[in-house]
């Protein structure tokens, strides 16, 4: 049974007050809370077994590395990889697309050949690929959306094509809620020999993710979005072409062996995992997937839908208000504006009434861009949030629209 008490009792921070009032946290699109748990198993590590991984003999260093490969086979289970071999640990889903935009085009872009986003990406899936067409010559193409904020792929055939060698999609889009639909496009991808890497930072906390099933090659997201620690993230590779790419970072770990003629570089996953990892974030993702998979995906998507069908029904009720981000299949996210006021007024206004929401351009220039407008106010849904906290949001933001 889905049992949201229970749920937020876990959450140690919403019981705290900002400027003497509750806490109404909508900012979880930017960085979810951690639940106790979380919390408790990293201090653990931290107070008792605190070591380096993979390269000790002694009692904490081993009690560390199981910690951290039990953590990698929680990753790849709850995406539904086939081999750990396939799941890489990094600093978060922006450090997750540099190494493979770096990595992949270093091994298979050159001049002429087209890189594919869409016009609704976040900085991190927008700039990586940039650099690298610069770097090699190659061009970048983009899948535009429309008012609605659903892709358009009315020209699609005319963007992938066979000098296509990689599309970069999100799953879900951190401004518009936007569910895309990514297994199609995999699919028309694969059909001209491209690859795909999808952003899933926004789709990890919401939505069941099986890599398999979309038969995606690449998925990044962040720890940090789902429950977790910041400064860790995931990137999953299909073995296969991760064995094809070289090493992005030098240093410890990646090598076999290392003389001043040659270095031979280590097997997966540990090729793309130099240097010292935070061992102690990875432990503390592998018990917030652990968290999260006992409330269950499907409870977590039903319970999120139905608040997110409540807040937009409510939000609608109030005098000037304007959605970004319309499309039939949404999730987490809404945004939006009030009247002329300015986004950064209504975030701080609302700031003092407790209630914590992302204002500005949400890392995605172009969508506001294409809109014509300065920045947005987003209101980002998490498990732990509940219709009356909505109802607070309803009300502060009336509030403070009084005031203009």
């Amino acid at each position: 049974m889905f049992d949201i008490n229970e749920i937020r009792e876990q959450f140690p921070i919403l019981g705290e007050k900002v400027y003497g009032k509750p806490l109404i946290y909508f900012d979880n699109g930017a960085t979810t809370h951690r639940p106790r748990r979380v919390i408790e198993k990293m201090d653990e590590y931290y107070y008792k077994y605190n070591s380096n991984v993979h390269r000790g003999v002694h009692y904490l260093s081993n009690k560390c590395t199981d910690a951290n490969e039990e953590a990698r086979e929680v990753v790849r289970g709850f995406i539904n990889a086939a081999s750990t071999k396939e799941i890489i640990f990094t600093r978060g889903t922006t450090e997750s697309i540099n190494l493979v935009a770096y990595t992949f085009s270093e091994a298979f872009l050159h001049p002429g050949d087209e890189v594919l986003v869409t016009e609704m990406e976040h900085h991190a899936n927008i700039v990586p690929w940039q650099m690298a067409c610069e770097r090699k010559g190659a061009t970048l193409k983009v899948i535009p959306f429309n008012e609605q904020g659903e892709l358009d792929l009315s020209n699609l055939d005319s963007l992938i094509t066979a000098k296509t060698k990689i599309l970069g999609i999100a799953y879900v889009s951190n401004v518009l809620g936007t569910v895309n639909p990514v297994a199609e496009l995999i699919k028309k991808a694969h059909a001209v020999g491209a690859k795909v890497l999808v952003d899933a930072a926004q789709a990890i906390p919401h939505i069941p993710v099986d890599v398999q099933a979309l038969d995606c090659d690449f998925l990044a997201f962040s720890g940090h979005k789902i429950y977790g620690p910041t400064g860790v993230g995931i990137l999953y590779g299909k073995e296969s072409l991760l064995e094809q790419l070289p090493p992005w970072h030098g240093g410890g770990e990646m090598i076999k062996t290392v003389t001043f003629a040659k270095t031979t570089y280590n097997e997966l996953p540990f090729k793309f995992e130099a240097g010292t990892p935070d061992f102690i974030g990875i432990i503390g993702l592998g018990e917030a997937l652990k968290f999260v998979s006992e409330i269950g995906m499907s409870d977590i998507r039903a319970h999120e839908l139905a608040l997110l069908n409540y807040a937009h029904s409510e939000l609608a009720k109030i005098d000037g208000m304007r959605f970004y981000g319309t499309a039939t299949e949404k999730s987490g996210a809404i945004s939006f504006l009030v009247g002329d006021i300015h986004p950064f007024d209504l975030g701080t206004l609302l700031d003092h009434m407790g209630v914590a929401v992302r204002t500005g351009q949400l890392c995605a220039e172009p969508v506001m861009q294409h809109y014509g407008i300065n920045g947005l106010v987003r209101a980002s849904l998490g498990v732990y949030n509940t219709e009356q906290e909505v109802d607070v949001l309803v009300k502060s933001i009336k509030r403070a629209a009084a005031m203009f």
